[in-house]
């Protein structure tokens, strides 16, 4: 099976890296535009069975613990819309675009690939955000719009670019922190890194028999 592993930065799956370097990597970059643009300009250049998304996220949910590896069923793009009278609502609820229009299912940019189903880890609902608060009015309204387990800054975009090129993908993410939790000392960053290795190392061993 032929797999393509993307990441954000280079960090997030270095441990990876170093047991799997026959595994092609790609270094998107933080955020929306990066991964769009990077990732869909390898898809188009070349063929993959299968493409997986790896790279450290905030939670919503208590539910999940920090240093927790899940897999993102469904994601969406969370802070693309206006903000009136204190309330948000995204382009859909504005009437700028069709939220049952493919690649999209009520708003939400759903992973139906086979992988994603047989895999062990949790599954859980994402959201992408283009920036980073700590306003906790802004992060109640996310979670409450959304009613998300968890937050990142590329997982939307991905989720795009895979179903727009009709191949099968897989998002996992590992907790770092609460979302709008912006003290690091409380931050999990190396624990997440470490277990999210150890969980695509097994994924990519299995799938590769």
């Amino acid at each position: 099976m032929k797999i393509l592993v993307v990441a954000a930065t280079q960090q997030e799956i270095a441990p990876f890296v170093r047991l799997h370097n026959n595994i092609e990597v790609l270094i998107c970059g933080v955020g929306i535009p990066s991964t769009v643009y990077h990732l869909t300009k390898k898809l188009l250049n070349e063929n993959y069975d299968l493409v997986i998304q790896t790279g450290i996220a905030g939670k919503f949910s208590k539910k999940i613990k920090k240093g927790e590896v899940v897999a993102v069923e469904q994601d969406a793009f969370a802070d693309i819309g206006a903000e009136e009278n204190g309330e948000f609502k995204t382009i859909f609820q504005l009437g700028f675009g069709d939220e049952n229009k493919f690649p999209f299912k009520k708003g939400w940019l759903v992973n139906t690939s086979e992988v994603l189903q047989t895999s062990h880890l949790k599954k859980v609902k994402a959201v992408t955000i283009n920036r980073i608060r700590e306003r906790k009015k802004q992060t109640m309204q996310l979670k409450e719009i959304f009613n998300a387990d968890i937050e990142s800054m590329e997982g939307a975009a991905f989720h795009f670019v895979c179903l727009q090129q009709t191949i099968p993908f897989l998002q996992i993410r590992s907790i770092s922190n609460k979302v709008g939790e912006r003290d690091k000392t409380k931050w999990k960053i190396k624990e997440a890194i470490e277990n999210l290795n150890l969980e695509l190392k097994n994924l990519v061993e299995l799938l590769n028999g």
